[in-house]
């Protein structure tokens, strides 16, 4: 009896199985390719057969590698451009002394240099109908370090000339500084005045050009003076400078118009249209503060308030 019931077990088996196959094949979402997972016959059960390379891979493998740089030198091919090479020297350098190459070179930092520069050259409209002609120039010689300064500054209108020359040695102490010390003379209106120069010009924080210079004269006379200047620049071309001027004097000198402390202020817009660095003609307009007693024998006429409509040219050498 326990011999037909495994007979029969073991017949039906096979039945079994088939039907559990056609089921899972037949189960929605449990569609599966076993092909991919075949696992051909091993040595041992549990050995996993090695994956077929990925279509990718393959891919990869079949494209042309032909126009590929595989030197595996790690260096990039730099692309191709239109730069010749110059030619190789035909001649070797004869041995020379450094005063020798500087000058074939034209690298001599030491080089004396000089510049002319005339910053003001203008006609000049008072609200009061006054005419003027004004001019402000400076010059200098040397190198970097060392230079000698002239400059000169004035006005001639139709009551005279006033005006102003200086002649400066200049040493450069810092990048930005250098200290001046030389002579004045004060020409035109009045007596002719003469005074020791020392001071100060250069670049002040936040690019304001800056001159500060105190004098000393005969008969117990001192003076200082201040200017300072900033460019503004709207394009490249198209520059608006504001300018400040002061003067301050230790006593009076009513021949001169000069009254002690702050004589006289000067404030002044202009703006230019530079066609080159070289030359550039500009408008503007001037404001003057003078505190000197104009009713004071012998003195020159001015007016106390004074505001000016300018035109001129700037231009350098």
């Amino acid at each position: 009896m326990l011999s037909g019931v495994v007979l029969v077990l073991g017949a039906c088996a096979p039945a079994v199985s088939l039907a559990q196959r056609s089921d899972m094949q037949d189960m929605p979402g449990m569609s599966m390719q076993h092909e991919q997972h075949a696992m051909p016959p091993g040595p041992r059960a549990g050995q996993h057969a090695t994956p077929k390379p990925a279509a990718s891979e393959e891919a990869h493998e079949d494209m042309d590698h032909s126009g590929h740089d595989m030197a595996g030198t790690g260096e990039a091919t730099l692309p191709p451009n239109d730069h010749v090479p110059p030619p190789a020297p035909r001649h070797v350098m004869p041995a020379m002394t450094r005063a020798q190459m500087s000058s074939l070179m034209q690298m001599d930092d030491a080089a004396a240099t000089g510049m002319l520069l005339f910053d003001r050259m203008e006609r000049a409209r008072s609200t009061s109908g006054d005419y003027a002609t004004r001019w402000e120039a400076e010059g200098w010689l040397g190198n970097p370090i060392d230079r000698l300064w002239l400059k000169t500054e004035g006005e001639r209108g139709g009551d005279g000339t006033e005006g102003r020359a200086e002649a400066l040695w200049s040493h450069a102490w810092t990048s930005f500084w250098d200290a001046q010390l030389g002579v004045r003379q004060d020409f035109g209106q009045g007596p002719n005045r003469q005074w020791a120069a020392v001071g100060v010009q250069g670049l002040a924080p936040y690019w304001f050009e800056t001159q500060a210079t105190f004098y000393a004269g005969e008969q117990g006379r001192t003076a200082w003076r201040l200017e300072a200047s900033y460019e503004l620049l709207f394009t490249q071309r198209l520059v608006l400078e504001p300018r400040l001027e002061l003067n301050v004097y230790g006593k009076d000198d009513p021949r001169r118009g000069v009254s002690s402390g702050l004589s006289d202020m000067e404030a002044g817009l202009r703006l230019r249209y530079e066609f080159s660095r070289k030359f550039a003609p500009y408008v503007g307009v001037n404001w003057t503060r003078r505190y000197g007693d104009a009713q004071a024998p012998g003195a020159p006429r001015f007016h106390a308030r004074e505001t000016a409509w300018v035109a001129g040219l700037r231009w350098w050498l």
